[in-house]
């Protein structure tokens, strides 16, 4: 299997935006009033996890098969590797980038890069915190949005509950990719 590393110009870009956004993000498009999970446990939260529908963003385009995975590094970080098969070019995509939660207090609220000191911000604002199998995360602008799991499909009524909570937070649900697995 071929695996094709996405320049870093691409993620960097990303969260370069993420970080820049985040400055001046709408009122309307702001996270500031979703809480972050507070009884967070970051060891549990690690591995690797599945993107089952996420809004649409340029840095995924024609991405399926898409996964996110975690590992605890030896100075406390977290290594984020993020893949994905491009289905028009037949090829795996991966970025891979670095976390860390700077206020264990805040909960599931972390800071992320994927290029040089430019950070975004990783909020896990739902939870599965009885068995960690599923979760939804944004950034600070509601343009942001991810479903994970743990398994390639996630069960129904989980999904449209996740998804009904979206929107009554104000993120454009009509918009949402559901990802091939």
């Amino acid at each position: 299997m071929n695996i094709n590393h996405i320049s870093w110009i691409v993620p960097g870009y990303l969260f370069l935006c993420l970080t820049i956004s985040g400055c001046f993000t709408p009122k309307e498009l702001s996270t500031e009033s979703i809480p972050a999970i507070k009884n967070f446990d970051l060891n549990r939260y690690l591995g690797m996890w599945y993107e089952v529908a996420r809004l649409p963003q340029s840095f995924e385009n024609g991405l399926d098969r898409v996964t996110a995975t975690y590992t605890l590094q030896e100075d406390g970080t977290v290594k984020v590797l993020n893949k994905g098969f491009n289905t028009s070019e037949g090829e795996w995509k991966e970025a891979s980038g670095k976390a860390y939660i700077p206020d264990t207090l805040a909960g599931a609220l972390l800071k992320v890069s994927f290029f040089w000191i430019f950070y975004g911000e990783y909020k896990v604002i739902e939870l599965d915190t009885l068995n960690y199998s599923y979760a939804m995360v944004t950034s600070s602008s509601k343009k942001y949005l991810w479903i994970l799991s743990r398994s390639p499909q996630l069960e129904q009524s989980i999904y449209d509950e996740l998804v009904r909570k979206a929107s009554e937070w104000g993120f454009n649900v009509s918009e949402i990719y559901k990802v091939i697995q």
